[in-house]
């Protein structure tokens, strides 16, 4: 028998459809990052207006691709 190494990812307790919606919705305001609890970045993602689109450009690209993370790090993704 092969020995199988089973890896176990935390996934966020944050819901991927909501995050993936506020940043379609309101990305250049960094909505999406307050709901992922990521309060320093969602300021400064307001102040900047998502450094005109580039950085909301950025976090949907993240989002969809599953490599965006909550503020403890864990991946927020669908089931």
């Amino acid at each position: 028998m092969e020995n199988q190494i089973q890896i176990q990812v935390q996934k966020s307790e944050k819901s991927f459809t909501t995050t993936l919606l506020l940043c379609i919705l309101v990305g250049s305001l960094g909505i999406h990052r307050f709901y992922a609890g990521k309060i320093g970045t969602g300021i400064l993602q307001l102040i900047t207006l998502g450094f005109l689109g580039l950085w909301t450009l950025i976090d949907l690209i993240l989002i969809v691709t599953h490599k965006f993370t909550d503020k403890e790090g864990l991946i927020i993704q669908g089931n």
